[in-house]
């Protein structure tokens, strides 16, 4: 399968959320979707323990590398860097709001400098050979929308990018924290919707307040070509995530959240051999059960008991019978 055909559906990058971990929970309960990395900068790789940074299991993939930058030569060797260690995709963010990011000169605020943004993927792509992708807003601040967000599409797929992530709401940099970014700013859907229709060539995807399997099918029967979910994927991962390949993907995975819970268990091992804490792990595995009888005493085991010294997999083997007491 292609990665175009891979990003049909996507688990967005989550700063402090989509870790090593919490992507290879995901990967045991869909093979096809396309994973992202949490946002590493370019001078961060090329100054930085890139073992920390970058390395990955294989079994996450197809997986891709979110770069924040602003700097073409940078993020060019950034992008070298990183395909070396065997990423399937590099993608530009073009869309977080935080402070620290517009300091840096990267993130949403690349939203109002296109040129820029078409000389950083022109780089990236002479440097490596794998897909160049881009995640962005439909603009910010003051800027309209249905003039900001066609150029910009126009401007950067002249440079070789052929497929952009758009978060359907714009970013205020000024007076609304990160978090509120992403839910105050109205959704737009009509206005990505639209863009497939004008650039019919690209492969687009939407983002955004997208919660559920049947929402991300509607969007796809609409003609987008990728639908790409974050927080509802972390939060409720089993309800996203296990029925995705059957739905998208037309490949059912016949495995269970308690399969999905035996199948950590070796890699639980593992991390706390390699002198790792229960809790880095367990952490992305809370949401698991939502919904289901026993969900919350899943939840509360796991906080109460897996940041104790020693902790292993026992204490998830302990937590899941919370679950399948209730079940027998």
């Amino acid at each position: 399968m292609k990665i175009n055909q891979h990003a049909r559906l996507s688990i967005a990058p989550m700063m402090d959320w989509t870790d090593r971990h919490c992507r290879y929970l995901h990967r045991l309960m869909s093979r096809h979707s396309l994973l992202y990395t949490e946002m590493v900068t370019a001078p961060a790789v090329l100054h930085g323990d890139c073992e920390r940074l970058l390395g990955f299991d294989p079994s996450e993939q197809p997986v891709a590398l979110q770069l924040g930058g602003s700097d073409p030569v940078q993020l060019a060797q950034a992008a070298t860097i990183a395909a070396d260690y065997g990423y399937a995709e590099i993608n530009l963010n073009c869309g977080c709001p935080s402070d620290r990011v517009q300091s840096g000169s990267f993130g949403a605020i690349l939203m109002e400098d296109p040129a820029l943004v078409a000389r950083c993927c022109d780089a990236m792509i002479a440097a490596v050979d794998v897909p160049v992708t881009i995640k962005c807003r439909i603009g910010v601040d003051d800027q309209n929308p249905h003039e900001v967000l066609p150029d910009f599409l126009a401007r950067v797929s002249a440079a070789g990018v052929d497929r952009f992530s758009i978060h359907a709401r714009k970013a205020w940099l000024q007076g609304l924290s990160p978090k509120e970014n992403r839910d105050i700013p109205p959704l737009d859907y009509d206005l990505v919707l639209a863009m497939k229709g004008l650039f019919p060539h690209l492969h687009l995807s939407v983002n955004g307040g997208i919660a559920t399997l049947d929402a991300a099918t509607e969007f796809l029967a609409k003609g987008m070509d990728g639908v790409m979910i974050g927080r509802a994927a972390y939060h409720t991962p089993a309800a996203i995530l296990l029925q995705a390949d059957g739905r998208i993907f037309d490949d059912p995975l016949d495995r269970t959240v308690e399969d999905v819970v035996a199948l950590m268990l070796p890699y639980i091992a593992q991390h706390i051999q390699r002198g790792g804490k229960l809790n880095q792990i367990t952490r992305h595995m809370l949401g698991l059960f939502q919904g289901r009888p026993g969900a919350r005493g899943w939840r509360r085991y796991l906080s109460e008991n897996a940041h104790k010294e020693g902790a292993g997999p026992e204490v998830v083997e302990q937590a899941l019978q919370q679950i399948t007491s209730i079940a027998a």
